[in-house]
């Protein structure tokens, strides 16, 4: 159970003013500053052993409550775990890009781009545009929006805007993508003058994929598409497969995928790519901007740049980053009339059996979109578990490192037995200095300044 209680600035004034007076405030600090300052931790109860392999000897052992960081991606529900999400998805793309964590540095020599595929039009939406010079440019109903207005995405005229067909895209963008990859592989194919079933013998198609919401509430696509010889990356892709060739690929691939669905009323309703399909040349650079002169994207900055789309929500609030189970609640959900059409249609259609397999209910939350926010190909690069796996391996080897008789984390064996308490803090002070932590970790890395204290 998550706590979420709320509470009057009174209540928070004595909250907070308990919290520093109590003796035990420094015990708590600590614990939530080596979870990194998690905004949502786990309070589990129960004890963990390392044992020796060899001699079955209990090394190390600790009983009683611990914090556990809770893990959430989305950096509105927790910067502190987001911010360690976007980390882990950093070396993740970064390695598919540049070499590392597995990947041989020649994979950096081969045809890579940066891709965007998006939502086509499902009707006018508000819009804030900003000319070369800085200008903003007025929207169609006449206003010049600043960034921040919460009328911009949302549709101009809400009676006619085709919020069906929206959701029904969103939830079907992923086969979308499917699709979009096997019609590449074979214009790809095509290229080389091999039957397609014959493409993973001369060559391999590898990507790296994140979504992120614009504005009006669909997602659209970020990819780094990488090609490979037909082992991966290392080997390199045939002569006859060149970024030109890719580009021009990737553009007919996305205009020539479609998937018809039928809507509400029986009649079909054809799902594909808007006419915005990006491609950009990545080069192997340091540069800290993120285009050079040739407008070329450099993988340092990309990887950071791409990294961040994963740790964002649909863009509306924190109460929605988290599933609905009763269409009244919006009723209390800070979003705006556009995203609230949006989760109720899919609310709606998610109650309809034609739609049943859609599951739309669960994720009306993220008005409708089903997939996974980074996914990847098997080929591309290392994988979070593994990456994961690496700095568990490193802490467990400082626990090890600390002992009277050092041992390597191979000849160990580690038992858990934790069962969870409760998750969140007790009350918004709590949260509130967490959250404090967090950032300045967060400014300490960024300085270079060292750990938090």
């Amino acid at each position: 159970m998550i706590t979420a209680a709320t509470t009057t600035p009174d209540m928070h004034e004595h909250d907070l003013s308990h919290l520093l007076r109590s003796e035990n405030f420094q015990t708590w600090r600590r614990e939530v500053t080596a979870i990194g300052g998690c905004a949502a931790p786990i309070h589990l109860t129960g004890s963990s052993r390392i044992y020796d392999r060899a001699t079955g000897t209990v090394l190390a052992e600790r009983e009683g409550e611990i914090l556990a960081p809770c893990g959430n991606r989305r950096a509105s529900v927790c910067p502190a775990c987001s911010d360690r999400y976007a980390s882990d998805a950093y070396h993740l793309l970064r390695s598919g890009m540049a070499g590392g964590k597995g990947v041989p540095d020649t994979a950096a020599v081969h045809p890579r781009l940066f891709v965007t595929l998006t939502a086509p039009s499902f009707g006018p939406v508000h819009t804030r545009r900003v000319t070369a010079r800085g200008l903003v440019v007025p929207c169609r109903c006449g206003t010049k929006h600043h960034r921040d207005d919460p009328r911009v995405g949302c549709a101009l005229d809400p009676e006619s805007h085709d919020y069906v067909g929206a959701v029904l895209w969103q939830a079907h963008s992923g086969v979308l993508w499917n699709r979009f990859a096997i019609r590449l592989r074979r214009l790809l194919a095509q290229v080389l003058g091999v039957r397609v079933r014959d493409f993973r013998d001369h060559a391999r198609l590898s990507y790296a994929k994140v979504a992120e919401y614009q504005r009006r509430g669909l997602v659209h696509f970020h990819a780094v598409v990488r090609l490979d010889g037909p082992e991966g990356p290392w080997t390199a892709p045939p002569a006859g497969l060149t970024a030109d060739a890719l580009h021009a690929a990737i553009r007919d691939a996305a205009h020539d995928v479609s998937l018809t669905v039928d809507r509400p009323d029986g009649t079909p309703q054809v799902l594909a790519w808007g006419t915005q399909v990006d491609t950009r040349p990545i080069t192997s650079t340091t540069a800290v901007a993120l285009e050079n002169d040739d407008g070329e994207i450099t993988d340092s900055a990309l990887a950071a740049y791409v990294a961040k789309y994963a740790t964002k929500g649909t863009g509306k609030s924190e109460a929605t980053d988290r599933p609905i189970r009763d269409i009244a609640h919006l009723d209390h959900l800070d979003i705006t009339p556009h995203h609230r059409r949006l989760i109720e249609t899919a609310w709606e259609l998610g109650g309809r059996e034609e739609y049943e397999g859609l599951n739309l209910r669960r994720w009306a939350h993220m008005l409708g979109f089903r997939g996974h926010f980074l996914t990847k190909s098997r080929a591309y690069s290392t994988t979070f578990g593994a990456i994961r796996g690496d700095r568990r391996t490193y802490r467990l080897g400082e626990t090890l490192a600390a002992l009277d008789t050092p041992t390597e984390p191979g000849a160990v064996l580690v038992v858990n037995d934790w069962q969870v308490v409760h998750i969140g803090h007790r009350n918004d002070a709590e949260r509130e200095i967490a959250i404090g932590i967090a950032e300045r970790r967060r400014e300490q890395r960024r300085t270079g300044s060292g750990r938090t204290p």
